[in-house]
């Protein structure tokens, strides 16, 4: 225990001294916490706040890196081990299978099982699928996996001829009308209102999605947009069936909510009815998607809508190293617009590494080899393949890296690809090892092995596994890799769970199957910047970093310039230590030299001069509570000044300090005797609401307050960590143990 009234020293487990990591580095098979306090362990102040702001309308901004699925899964957990959310009743949705995987599988390493992680459509599926024989009758229509054969089909019907490019382009442009809520005759308008290029005349594309549409109805089958427009029709016509949902699901997660559409919008909406039971979590600065409909437009304006809202802002970064970080933050400084006026400044919680790495190359083929060589450099140095990521801005660029990674000797994977349980070298491996799993005693290649892992790669070894790599890359390659990934998964498993069996380990496999938490892959990772959001390595390679590529020609407005620019920073922040960025002259050998490198480097780079710039500072981390009950406009932001010691006069970083308004090391002028008052006191509050005594108010809190000793609820107020509602509900009572007049009665409790 401290001394008496001595600030408490962080044991080396804390957040401040680097356990809160990004998942990649987490534990493989942690133990599930045995308690609800347990969860909140090694969270930092601000994910502590998002984990147990469990009541009203919350809003997590968080920059990248700063471990938001890490913050809203332990909120989940510590709600559901709490007592205070009934797993059934939670519904976390997200926008891709392997996102809501990751939820999944986090969740259940936490021991929440049967929380609901879904995405949009997965969500709306399961609700159109049971609702539909009572609100329309008969079975659900058939969902079509791809639409692109059914617009070829409507073209032909209006005697239109598109190629595969324009095929392509359309279909995306019936996409984007549909998660907009466009109907085909207010297409025309709405694509000019937007600002959209159309890749044909206007009227024509209003013609092939009507057409479109026709088809679909004759041939009774639906689309992936069609899932979410009739699960929002059958809501808002049938009153029952949203009473059904809202019985069922009481309080929402949403991930990544910067990337809703108004369509999506509306279905959350509808799911929630009047209840403001929401969570959501997002960064402007990330908003990648708005060609698919996505806009920030509901995440920037969420505290106008719920002006009670907590908001909470994450800029602690535990991902990348000050270099990456700093390059990230300046490529936001020089953004503009709206997004940009609420960009987060990420700060580094890692020791210092390399500088970011910035390599001129004559051609796209010397710049693909020059990538490719110094790969093969790190991983002849001990740099795992699967830490390393080749990111560029078009698919079209890939082909050329896949050949001087495979002329390197170099293995690689290509994201994007079908998942990794749905592969089918991967579905006959766990057929083998289930049929070993129930009848090992009659196997002869088991004779001779007792240990798991040995057990899995005699199995494997029959489906194509050997303890060598073949040679080179391609189809071959790709399936032993899979093989070798259920190999090193054996290794960790029997590591972890001494004693395990072929059985347990058949049983693990199913569970990540289902929460599509897929095992390592040994191969350099080849993605396009918009699949690689979400992913991080040790090491990232970002490539044909030029003005025609990054922004990609097309990019013509403002709006679409920094959404460019959005896209390269979320491919610089999938870095953790070591970033290259690079570029090519020309496109081939000989060809004239007349590409320059993207202007977003200008003044970041070495040798180039900022051509834009920004002067006002990013936004900081921490929290801003609305008022309980209030509703209209959000209260108008203050600016806020730099934090300083009021002893010394340094400025102030660290969350502690600031609730302190001075430096740990500084001397302190508080009454130990108050403070000792006030620490009864919240014993005695925390064991009446049942809750843990931090939630009542931290140590800093309270040290803050017993140096201060406030005579008003404005002095009072001041006190960083003592927001509204905790001065609605404990204002009188601290402020009589200040003067010396409390009496330890009911005072302050709701």
């Amino acid at each position: 225990m401290p001394a008496c009234g001595q600030p408490a020293q962080p044991s080396p487990a804390t957040w401040q001294h680097g356990c809160v990591t990004a998942a990649t580095h987490s534990t493989l098979f942690p133990q599930v916490p045995d308690s609800a306090d347990a969860v909140l362990e090694g969270l930092d102040p601000e994910q502590r706040e998002v984990a147990t702001a469990l009541h009203g309308p919350v809003c997590v901004l968080a920059g990248a890196g700063t471990g938001k699925t890490r913050a809203i899964t332990h909120r989940i957990a510590y709600g559901v081990r709490a007592g205070i959310l009934h797993p059934s009743s939670v519904l976390a949705v997200t926008f891709t299978n392997r996102a809501a995987g990751e939820m999944r599988g986090r969740l259940r390493q936490l021991g929440a099982s049967g929380v609901q992680a879904r995405t949009f459509h997965s969500a709306a599926l399961r609700q159109l699928q049971y609702f539909w024989p009572k609100a329309i009758g008969g079975s659900l229509p058939r969902l079509v996996d791809r639409k692109i054969q059914l617009v070829a089909d409507a073209a032909a019907a209006c005697r239109i001829r598109l190629d595969r490019g324009e095929l392509r382009d359309v279909t995306a442009e019936i996409e984007w009308s549909k998660v907009t809520q466009t109907v085909p005759s207010d297409y025309a308008p709405a694509a000019l209102k937007a600002g959209r290029e159309a890749p044909r005349d206007p009227a024509e594309i209003a013609q092939l999605y009507a057409a479109y549409e026709d088809v679909k109805r004759e041939r009774s089958v639906i689309d992936f947009e069609d899932v979410l427009l009739l699960t929002v029709a059958v809501l808002q016509d049938r009153q029952d069936i949203a009473e059904q949902v809202r019985a069922q699901y009481q309080h929402f997660v949403v991930d990544e909510y910067q990337d809703v559409s108004p369509l999506q919008q509306r279905l959350l909406e509808l799911w929630l009815g009047e209840r403001d039971s929401l969570c959501v979590v997002g960064d402007a600065s990330q908003t990648i998607y708005s060609f698919t409909g996505a806009t920030p437009d509901h995440l920037l304006d969420f505290r106008t809508r719920h002006p009670g809202a907590t908001v909470v802002k994450l800029v602690r970064d535990y991902r990348s190293t000050p270099q990456v970080v700093h390059l990230a933050n300046g490529l936001l400084a020089q953004a503009r617009g709206r997004a940009a006026d609420h960009r987060l400044e990420l700060v580094s919680q890692r020791a210092p590494g390399p500088e970011p790495l910035y390599t001129e190359y004559t051609d796209e083929p010397a710049e693909a080899e020059g990538a490719a060589r110094r790969i093969r450099e790190l991983i002849d140095s001990g740099v795992p393949a699967a830490e390393i990521a080749i990111l560029f801005r078009t698919n079209a660029q890939s082909e050329t890296y896949e050949q001087a990674l495979a002329d390197a000797g170099v293995p690689y994977q290509l994201r994007g690809a079908e998942r990794f349980f749905d592969r089918p070298e991967v579905r006959k491996a766990g057929v083998a090892l289930r049929g070993a799993a129930r009848f090992g005693g009659n196997d002869s290649l088991l004779d001779d092995v007792v240990d798991l892992p040995s057990q899995v790669r005699a199995v494997l070894s029959g489906e194509g596994w050997t303890p060598q790599p073949p040679a080179g890359s391609g189809a071959v390659r790709e399936r032993w890799e899979s093989l070798a990934a259920l190999v090193n998964l054996a290794q960790d498993f029997a590591a972890a769970k001494p004693g395990a069996t072929l059985a347990d380990l058949v049983a693990e496999l199913d569970e990540r199957a289902g929460a599509q938490h897929a095992p390592t892959v040994q191969g350099v990772t080849l993605a396009s910047l918009h699949s690689a959001k979400g992913l991080e390595w040790d090491v990232v390679f970002l490539v044909g970093v030029a003005e025609g590529m990054m922004p990609i020609t097309y990019a013509k407005t403002d709006e679409q310039i920094e959404e460019e620019r959005r896209l390269l920073y979320v491919g610089v922040t999938r870095a953790r230590e070591h970033l290259h960025l690079s570029w090519a002259l020309s496109r081939s050998p000989g060809g004239r030299a007349n590409r320059r490198p993207s202007r977003f480097l200008d003044g970041l780079r070495p040798g180039s001069t900022a051509t834009t710039g920004r002067t006002s500072a990013g936004g900081a981390g921490g929290i801003e509570r609305g008022i309980p009950g209030t509703r209209g406009s959000a209260p108008r932001r203050v600016q806020r000044t730099p934090a300083r010691c009021r002893v010394c006069g340094r400025t102030l970083t660290d969350a502690g300090e600031m609730k302190l308004m001075r430096c740990d090391d500084c001397p302190s002028d508080m009454n130990e005797g108050l403070y000792e008052q006030l620490r009864d006191w919240r014993a005695d509050q925390a064991r009446r609401s049942g809750q843990p005594a931090f939630c009542v108010f931290t140590d800093r809190t309270l040290m803050a307050i017993a140096e201060t000793s406030p005579d008003d609820e404005h002095e009072l107020a001041r006190i960083p960590g003592v927001g509204m509602r905790k001065l609605t509900r404990y204002g009188a009572d601290v402020l009589a143990i200040c003067a010396g007049q409390y009496g330890g009665g009911d005072t302050g409790q709701v």
